[in-house]
């Protein structure tokens, strides 16, 4: 929770309405504060002291998912505990996407799963699938749980079963792919709440995707598919590496503004 009080500058004389909240969410620089107000407004059920330390805690940049303990992310609910990483909208292409390409009673396999989001679209998307995840973070492994994933704690491929060798159908991930640089450059809220474990790619952002890559035909079968979620000039060298490594059919998404935000390809081994 942010140290200083929002609260106290707030007049308990006048009722904390909606006008109000989404005065003090726009005057603390958010940039849907009307939509950030209605739920902030219906998680605090009508408790006005609620209400008023959830938006101190948002105008010190909180994030919403965490004050209201859930968040809508490709037409899922999930459940978002404090101190885990929160879905990113820009994610929801490569979520849709790896559903989509997940046979109806098939194998799936989301590594660094966070709150699960993409293990919980694919198995809305394949109810009769079988959908794994792994994630080291204990914290973020509870949440995923929570969420209705089957968790395997432990870094990267680890902790996976060996009976899964030669059986995915689709692999995803979402590792941390912001160059250790470029950290200091991210939103001053990221900065100070989000776990950097969850962000901090190494000196070019590419460690973990490096290593994803490299190891992902070990679980694949012939013609499954790895997506894998990557910045705009990390496209073109990971391109190169799903070459190397026997991937076709290699995509690019982008997003709106056709900036390279993720990138599929089938394996051939």
């Amino acid at each position: 929770m942010g140290a200083h009080d929002y609260s106290a500058a707030v007049d308990p004389a006048k009722p904390l309405d909606r006008e109000a909240v989404t005065a003090l969410l726009a005057e603390a620089g958010c940039i849907a504060p009307d939509e950030e107000a209605d739920l902030l407004i219906d998680a605090a059920a009508g408790d006005r002291d609620v209400l008023a330390a959830m938006v101190a805690r948002r105008s010190e940049g909180e994030p919403l998912a965490w004050l209201t303990g859930s968040m809508a992310f490709a037409d899922v609910t999930l459940i978002v505990e404090p101190g885990v990483y929160v879905p990113r909208m820009q994610t929801e292409v490569l979520a849709r996407r790896a559903g989509s390409l997940l046979p109806p009673t098939g194998v799936a396999v989301d590594l660094c799963t966070g709150a699960g989001a993409i293990a919980a679209v694919m198995a809305a998307a394949r109810p009769s699938a079988r959908v794994v995840a792994t994630e080291l973070d204990p914290t973020a492994a509870r949440c995923a749980r929570r969420n209705h994933v089957e968790v395997f704690e432990g870094s990267l491929d680890e902790p996976l079963p060996r009976v899964l060798e030669q059986t995915v159908d689709v692999m995803t991930a979402v590792v941390p792919y912001v160059p250790t640089d470029a950290l200091r450059l991210l939103p001053r809220d990221v900065q100070a709440f989000e776990p950097c474990p969850a962000l901090d790619g190494g000196t070019h952002g590419t460690d973990l995707l490096v290593e994803v890559v490299r190891r992902a035909p070990r679980w694949l079968r012939p013609g499954g598919w790895l997506l894998l979620e990557l910045g705009g000039d990390q496209a073109e060298p990971i391109g190169r590496l799903f070459e190397e490594h026997g991937f076709t059919d290699i995509d690019v998404m982008v997003d709106e503004d056709g900036d390279p935000r993720a990138i599929a390809g089938r394996s051939t081994e």
